[in-house]
């Protein structure tokens, strides 16, 4: 397990890295941006992000790297290299097709996602030109994602990993250094985007070229390989992506809001992103081609072993997460993203989001480590179907409960569903017995759920000592980030020391 836990710290490192950067892109929006413009910006990101999750890391990483697995295991390297070549091809051409009809019918796009912008309005014109320019990065994301694909079976998993932060340095710099050529400013973010993609395309392919699997595009759809990923790929992408139906069907409900919603809740999701991110995407990249292997393998042992390692990490990191999100919100919106055009109304609203999807952001990183249990199996109907479920819960709720507690309500309907998806995949795994709940596990996990309540409690107390004499809005920022640092690092201090006095020692991570 020690090699994965190594892999899987150095993909979360370069994650790292790109959030990191991904973070200072968000306080730099924040500050030059008002909430009015980054609404319509948002808006017109989300849609193509929401494609990405569907074409690149979600539906079709999850059907393509266990077919790729089999592929490398079992035949020969030509008929490797021609799976990924009309993989290309077939990928390539619906990508190219999908984003031609997207930036042609931007206009209708537009009035369906941001229903709540005015026909013919400043917000809605400026929706349809920010979408024609965004629309293509779902092309190049999506193909990068491919590639991606290929290196991380190939054991390569930091460049992928660093990728992403070529879009946040696009970001950043037409932020910082073009605004001002723009009219509205505002435009140049979606350029950024643009820019961002098309980076990332390009960074993978010498890596590609030296391993000698660089893709010439071949079109079949009768290709055995591009069959079998096609069939998997419809309801993977259902399963794997019901987080992101969630918020794109949210993003529409919050444009009928007051202004600023859409950004609040964007800012909430970007937070919980982060330890999703580090934690969950990390461990289920890196377990994702290994679980395909002992599948392949027919070692259904290792298989269980790996899973199990994998869900104890992600349960004792993501709880911790979670916690935190939840008791620290508005000192985090205060501190990250409270200055210029971001008020402190706007940083109490979305503090508010955020300790809401903070409670799902542990499910969140759950979901990210069991989904890979099925799709090593081939098995995508499963997840599927509970996604299915978990994007009718979600809708229901968020229809009973905007209106009353607008922002928030679809806050809480994400975090629903979210605990739903969570539950389910986790008790499914259990009945196929790809998990085992013996007297270890859980032992394990009443410590890990003990030393959370005591981080949460002195969390509290300790935010609450703090502001005693003044809020957090009366704070200078180096205050409020020497505050934000303390609380930080004194409550994984107490974490760390209630993990070991309960037990859990740190060779827990590296072993079976």
């Amino acid at each position: 397990m020690s090699k994965l836990l190594k892999s899987s710290g150095l993909f979360a490192m370069m994650t790292l890295f790109s959030r990191g950067l991904g973070l200072f892109r968000d306080v730099v929006i924040a500050r030059y941006f008002s909430v009015e413009n980054t609404d319509v910006f948002f808006t017109a990101l989300r849609i193509p992000n929401t494609l990405r999750r569907f074409f690149a890391e979600g539906g079709f990483a999850n059907a393509f790297v266990p077919v790729l697995n089999d592929v490398k295991e079992k035949q020969s390297d030509k008929e490797l290299q021609s799976l990924i070549n009309h993989v290309f091809g077939v990928l390539g051409t619906i990508l190219l097709s999908i984003t031609v009809l997207g930036m042609v019918f931007s206009a209708y796009v537009i009035a369906v996602v941001g229903f709540g912008f005015a026909t013919g309005s400043e917000q809605s014109v400026l929706g349809t030109t920010m979408l024609k320019i965004t629309f293509p990065y779902i092309f190049f994301i999506s193909l990068t994602a491919f590639f991606a694909g290929i290196l991380n079976t190939y054991q390569k998993f930091a460049l992928p990993a660093f990728a992403p932060a070529l879009l946040n340095v696009s970001l950043i710099a037409g932020a910082l250094l073009f605004r001002q050529y723009f009219e509205p400013p505002v435009l140049v973010l979606a350029w950024a985007v643009f820019l961002g993609g098309l980076a990332q395309f390009f960074l993978q392919i010498p890596t590609l070229w030296r391993l000698k699997r660089l893709p010439k595009p071949q079109f079949s759809f009768a290709h055995k390989g591009v069959r079998k990923i096609l069939k998997s790929m419809l309801p993977t992408l259902l399963g794997s992506s019901a987080g992101q139906i969630n918020i794109l069907l949210n993003t529409a409900l919050a444009s009928t809001l007051a202004s600023g919603s859409i950004t609040w809740l964007y800012y909430s999701d970007r937070l919980v992103e982060f330890p999703v991110a580090l934690i969950g995407v990390a461990l289920g990249v890196v377990i994702l081609p290994k679980l395909s292997a002992l599948k392949a393998q027919s070692d259904d042992g290792d298989f269980q072993q790996t899973l199990y390692w994998a869900f104890r990490l992600a349960f004792l990191l993501g709880s911790a997460a979670a916690t935190g999100l939840i008791l620290l919100a508005l000192p985090l919106m205060m501190t990250i993203l409270a200055r210029g055009e971001f008020t402190f109304y706007s940083a109490q609203m979305a503090a508010k989001s955020l300790a809401i999807l903070g409670l799902g952001a542990f499910a969140l990183v759950m979901i990210k480590v069991l989904a890979p249990g099925f799709y090593s199996r081939h098995n995508t109907k499963t997840p599927a179907k509970v996604a299915i479920v978990c994007i009718g819960i979600n809708m229901i709720l968020a229809l009973s409960l905007f209106q009353h507690f607008g922002h928030v309500g679809l806050a809480v309907s994400t975090t629903v569903a979210s605990w739903v998806n969570c539950c389910a995949l986790f008790i499914l795994l259990i009945r196929d017995r790809c998990i085992v709940i013996d007297v270890g596990m859980r032992n394990f996990i009443y410590k890990v759920i003990v030393a959370n309540v005591v981080m949460a409690l002195f969390l509290y107390f300790l935010n609450q000592w703090f502001v005693i004499k003044s809020p957090w809005e009366s704070f200078g920022q180096i205050k409020r980030i020497g505050c934000l640092a303390m609380l930080i690092c004194i409550s994984a201090l107490v974490y760390g020391f209630c993990l070991v006095a309960l037990g859990i020692k740190p060779r827990i991570l590296l072993k079976p």
